[in-house]
Formats: structure tokens, sequence, C-alpha cells
């Protein structure tokens, strides 16, 4: 089973990967919080900026687990209008979700840019990294809030997901282009695929992040 070392070493390697096709005026956006690592070695690896993108999927209140839409900074909000309509959910309760998930976003975004503006969108690739994909509903909710935002090109990277899931995500049109290093048969949780694999803190994604500031 191929392992990576820690974040750090599947940033170096998804960044050589991204390398082999130049993509115009990239954007590297880590998923906060354990993205942030990999979006690092990726930014270094392609020149280019590094941001957080931080998003929050709109859950059904009574399944969490499956998204109505997601929120974003900037009160961006994307919905999926089939499961607004199958769940009838009615409109102030999604508004309670939204109103709810959009002060986390907020409170989120302020405490790892440090007051910080996140970085214009508007015609460029937006790359979306994370240390990995199990379910793909904060995947889909960021390339979605990306595009919102005005990103002309959207690109999800990541180490390691399972094959349906990239599969699912290049054909439903979630993302312009998916790269992922790993997409074993039977992949079973993010974090086998690691040596090291310890909870990124706020305090090094705020470091991370100051330091490429």
């Amino acid at each position: 089973m191929v392992r990576f070392l820690d974040r750090h070493d599947a940033g170096r390697l998804l960044g050589q990967e991204l390398a082999r096709t130049p993509l115009p005026a990239p954007v590297i956006l880590g998923l906060p919080r354990g993205g942030v690592p990999v979006a690092a070695e990726v930014a270094v690896r392609l020149d280019a900026p590094l941001d957080v993108l931080v998003v929050r999927k709109l859950g059904l209140p009574e399944h969490p687990e499956l998204a109505m839409g997601a929120v974003g900074e900037g009160g961006v909000t994307v919905l999926n209008p089939d499961v607004v309509r199958s769940s009838g959910v009615s409109r102030e309760r999604l508004e309670e979700v939204a109103r709810r998930e959009r002060a986390e976003v907020e409170s989120r975004s302020e405490r790892f840019r440090r007051g910080r503006p996140g970085l214009e969108l508007a015609g460029r690739t937006a790359v979306i990294v994370d240390d990995g994909a199990a379910t793909g509903a904060t995947a889909r909710a960021a390339c979605l809030i990306a595009r919102a935002q005005g990103a002309e090109h959207v690109v999800l990277a990541v180490p390691v997901a399972p094959p349906r899931l990239v599969d699912s995500l290049a054909a439903a049109g979630d993302a312009d282009e998916v790269v992922c290093l790993h997409a074993p048969r039977d992949f079973g949780a993010v974090g086998a695929f690691y040596e090291d694999f310890s909870q990124t803190s706020d305090a090094e994604v705020v470091r991370i992040l100051g330091a490429a500031g």
C-alpha cells in the first residue's frame, strides 16, 4: 500500500504532478485544517500564492451528511436545488442552517488569516487542495464556492481518494480537472495512507499562511 510520510511529503509529490501541466494564473487554496500543509508544498512547487478556502456545507437538519448546498466567504451561497426540493425543507429552516454556517465561516476565516483579506479568484485557476477525500462532500462544496467567487478554472488536487469518487467528481463537472496521486480500490480512511497523520492545529495553519504571505 502506498503511504506518504506526512502531509508535507504528500504536498511535494502532488506539486510535482501538478507542475507537469502549466496552469494559468494559479491560486493554491488549502482546505483547513489538514489540507493547508499539503497546499503549502504545492504552492512552493508551482511558485503560486497560497490561501485557505473556508467552506461549510449546508446539511439537511434531519440528515446533516446530505448537503443542501454550501456557504463560503463574502456571503457566497450555492444550493443544490434537487436536494432542497426533494427534502421539503422550508425556507426558514434553510436560512437558519445557512446563517449558522456563515457565522462559522467568518469565524474561521478571521482566525486563520488574522484579518488579512482573502486572495481574489476572479479570472484565475483555483487549485483546491486537501490531504485526501473520502466522501467528497467538502471537496464538492469547495469547488462550487471557488467557481461562485469567480474562478475561471477549478482544479481539485488530493494525494488520495477512492476511485469512484475521483470518477464522480470529474463526471459531475464539480471541478474542471481532478488530480489524485493514488486512488486505491481498497480505500478505507485517508489517515491509513500516511505514516504521520497527526492533527493539524489552528496555530499551524496561521503559521503557514503567515510565512507564505
